[in-house]
């Protein structure tokens, strides 16, 4: 949620606004970007107005004012953090220009040498959470490149100038930088020692801390949920996310699409969430293959690629996937590197 954010160079990450890797895929959207403010307020950011009720949230759940304050004066204002959320990839590039950063033989061949690694805790998140392993996997692909480029910025940092620098979503941050403070007190961490994307999203599979504290397990049993350092925990973290947003084990994600008679261009990428039946689709004119079942729900994409524009069916579990990042473009990313990496792990003794 991660989720999320970087500026298109080859690491991991959701979003892509910081260099492919780190922003929240666990739930930040990649709608969240807006041009960098012509002006940025300075001082200590426990002297701004929108503070105050940060501090008195934070104090009604047990917090002392004076830490709070202490913790908000020892942030610091990061300009080029503003500047990344000008440039989500998931605005500005085509699926075939997405698909090439993520669907490459070296990512490929790290998530096989991932699942070889870590096979018998995948196998366990696969049984227990119903989400296969190789989805699994490419979330981690896709967020971090398999846990070598989680993020630079101090979360705390990158959550305060979010919250109180960038207006269009100033509100959302500092409800995440609440919510990282309770986690860093539950978790006994130090607020100022955590590092993850320039949106504030942590660990092998990119989690804000509201989708920490929802979503995180402690899947090795040790008493601790470390998806920092711990690909276990973080293998269980990704699997139990993807379980609590309703993927269906065992179901298609997409499905090829058969047009027959004119296509209303409204039909067409319009929301991420299926809406409409097979069955009504059908009757559209728009069909697909006859082993679905055509009460199930599906949106209806078109994708541009170099050859021309691409048509698919997204089912439930495609819907699923964008609730980690809300765009078809990561979903298809994730879907597409899950089917590269099953079949390279079967093919490859």
């Amino acid at each position: 949620m991660r989720h999320l954010f970087r500026t298109v160079m080859a690491g991991a990450g959701t979003s892509l606004l910081l260099a492919v890797g780190g922003c929240s895929s666990a739930q930040l959207t990649a709608a969240t970007v807006d041009a960098e403010p012509a002006a940025v307020a300075s001082g200590p950011y426990a002297q701004r107005p929108e503070a105050a009720p940060l501090i008195a949230s934070l104090t009604a759940q047990g917090f002392d004012a004076s830490y709070v304050r202490t913790v908000l004066n020892d942030a610091q204002q990061q300009r080029s953090i503003l500047k990344a959320m000008s440039r989500p990839a998931e605005k500005r590039l085509t699926w075939g220009e997405y698909r090439k950063i993520f669907i490459e033989p070296k990512r490929i061949d790290q998530g096989v040498a991932f699942w070889r690694e870590h096979a018998d805790t995948l196998a366990r998140a696969q049984a227990q959470y119903g989400v296969p392993a190789e989805v699994i996997v490419a979330i981690i692909g896709v967020e971090t490149r398999y846990g070598r480029i989680m993020g630079n910025y101090r979360v705390l940092d990158a959550l305060a100038t979010l919250g109180f620098d960038y207006p269009k979503r100033g509100e959302f941050f500092r409800g995440q930088l609440e919510q990282y403070l309770l986690m860093t007190r539950e978790e006994g961490i130090e607020p100022g020692t955590l590092k993850g994307s320039y949106a504030g999203a942590m660990g092998f599979g990119q989690f804000i801390p509201s989708s920490f504290r929802s979503f995180a397990v402690d899947f090795d049993g040790d008493g601790k949920r470390n998806i920092w350092s711990d690909p276990v925990d973080a293998i269980g973290s990704v699997a139990n996310y993807f379980s609590a947003h309703g993927w269906k084990a065992g179901a298609a994600v997409r499905s090829n699409v058969v047009i027959s008679g004119a296509a209303d261009a409204a039909w067409f990428n319009d929301g991420l969430e299926p809406t409409l039946t097979l069955a009504q689709w059908a009757e559209r004119g728009i069909g697909t293959r006859k082993d679905l079942d055509p009460a199930q729900k599906a949106t209806l994409m078109r994708l541009e690629m170099a050859d021309g524009d691409h048509y698919w069916f997204g089912l439930n579990n495609f819907y699923v996937i964008t609730r980690y990042n809300h765009s078809r473009l990561y979903a298809m990313a994730v879907y597409e590197l899950s089917d590269a990496i099953r079949e390279r792990y079967r093919a490859t003794p």
